[in-house]
């Protein structure tokens, strides 16, 4: 199966509702899309489009450290997994977990190192997400009048 990204010229369009959050815009859309309208004229564009960080704690040696161990540990069991698939007998349980403490040992010091090195320039953990202010529901020209009685 062959999926394609395309760059399509658009033709003019017009807005057809303004919503302030997205999941109010999604949904116009799926009823749009139930109801057999072309949704391939639909889109929704995104208005005064901001990054929002969002704090989620302190970010310590420790924390850090802890973290790296984490993700040392899942790639350990990712590596002890795939050797042990080529191990006769229960040995591969033996490269699973010596795997795991390898990975996890390596991960925190990882971890510590990566922190230390930023000489507290970061401190503190977060999540960064995109938000837009307004979501437009814009369709081509060609199905407006067809379209508008959706938000009637």
């Amino acid at each position: 199966m062959e999926i394609k990204h395309e760059v399509t010229a658009r033709t003019e369009s017009s807005v057809l509702a303004s919503f302030a959050d997205y999941v109010e815009a999604q949904r116009l859309v799926d009823r749009m899309s139930d109801d057999g309208f072309p949704v391939e004229s639909v889109r929704i564009i995104g208005d005064g489009v901001r990054t929002v960080e969002q704090v989620t704690g302190r970010m310590t040696r420790g924390r850090a450290a802890l973290a790296g161990a984490a993700s040392g540990a899942w790639f350990g069991v990712f590596i002890g997994l795939l050797f042990g698939l080529f191990t006769a007998g229960s040995g591969w349980l033996w490269f699973l977990l010596i795997s795991l403490v390898i990975g996890a040992f390596w991960g925190a010091v990882f971890g510590f190192v990566a922190h230390w090195s930023t000489r507290g320039r970061r401190d503190f953990s977060s999540v960064m997400t995109l938000q837009a202010q307004r979501y437009e529901v814009h369709v081509d020209q060609a199905v407006a009048a067809q379209a508008a009685r959706y938000v009637l």
